[in-house]
């Protein structure tokens, strides 16, 4: 038995959040309680928007948003880490409880709403971590910033995450932001990604270095949406897209009683619906640019499906809750070929 499979029991015990803060807290910490890399895992390198990772399983978004933990999680043999998802002012987020496991469906359900210390604590902290791998840093807009403004959130984050990032990621599709994922629709997308392209150029001339960008979107999109936001994408020569955020859906966990809280749904219920998204996505980019995979990746089989649907990268969260760092090291050796 693993020492994560022994210590699961008592953090499920716990509080959905007062587990998943004290679990970064122990990751801060060091190696306390085996949060470790439990063996090296075979794996091949790989050039994705011009970094070189040195795997394809990374961390996803949300799991910590105010980077706390980055040395910790970095021992846990990720190839990349993304933190945040960050906005430009602290905000508390929604009220609690907004945190909730779906054990029998290794599921869970989240109404956070961005809840993190603001950009300039993130930028402060990220200044200290010692960690040096692949960092995404994922910037999002204040709960309070009406719609027509979002814009202005978007680039005051990647003003001030651009020095510290290997990436960044562009969240434009969370569920618990009144109005974000509107977002997403044709116009408001084409002005967003214009702004954010604009100031890349920019901000490469000004640090001496390219930083790529990253459009992370959801699920719960028609046909004709996927073919419009890779249209975007394209045409604003954007480096990569996140496919994808947690949905709305209910599908896979009809019969608990938590069905009905409000909030994105991750976990292995939304895996065949974010990779049906990312066949879709492979198919209207052809190739142009790279699709990292986030969505109910609870095995290394789940990972390598997600590699055959069209991804070059994924990315874990929820499986990690419930399986611990031994999944990542199966995801590693199921896409290391």
């Amino acid at each position: 038995m693993t020492p994560y499979a022994l210590i699961r029991p008592l953090l499920f015990a716990l509080d959905a959040e007062r587990a998943h803060d004290l679990t970064l807290g122990l990751l801060a910490l060091g190696d306390s309680l085996g949060f470790r890399h439990p063996r090296r895992a075979s794996t091949r390198p790989v050039k994705v928007m011009g970094l070189d990772f040195p795997n394809r399983v990374g961390l996803a978004a949300g799991l910590d948003k105010n980077g706390s933990a980055v040395d910790g999680l970095g021992r846990l043999g990720f190839g990349f880490l993304e933190v945040g998802t960050v906005t430009p002012r602290p905000q508390p987020g929604n009220p609690k409880p907004r945190l909730f496991r779906l054990p029998e469906q290794q599921a869970i359900i989240n109404r956070m709403g961005f809840n993190n210390a603001g950009i300039d604590a993130l930028s402060a902290r990220l200044a200290q971590v010692r960690y040096r791998g692949i960092l995404g840093i994922n910037i999002g807009k204040n709960f309070d910033t009406p719609i027509e403004r979002a814009v202005d959130d978007y680039l005051l984050c990647l003003d001030k995450a651009y020095p510290l990032a290997s990436y960044i990621a562009v969240n434009v599709s969370s569920p618990n932001t009144r109005n974000l994922r509107q977002l997403q629709g044709a116009s408001e997308l084409d002005a967003l990604l214009g702004a954010l392209k604009s100031r890349q150029t920019a901000l490469a001339d000004r640090h001496g270095r390219y930083v790529p960008l990253a459009l992370k979107i959801a699920p719960d999109l028609e046909s004709v949406q996927i073919a419009d936001i890779a249209d975007a994408l394209r045409r604003h020569r954007i480096d990569a897209v996140i496919a994808t955020n947690t949905t709305l859906g209910r599908e896979g966990v009809e019969t608990s009683p938590l069905a009905a809280e409000a909030g994105g749904l991750s976990g292995s219920p939304l895996f065949e619906k974010s990779t049906a998204v990312i066949r879709a996505l492979a198919t209207a980019l052809a190739g142009e640019l790279p699709i990292i995979a986030a969505g109910g990746i609870t095995s290394g089989q789940r990972a390598r499906a997600k590699l055959d649907a069209g991804a070059v990268l994924v990315q874990l969260y929820s499986g990690l809750i419930y399986r611990g760092p031994k999944l990542v090291t199966e995801c590693i050796d199921a896409t290391g070929a």
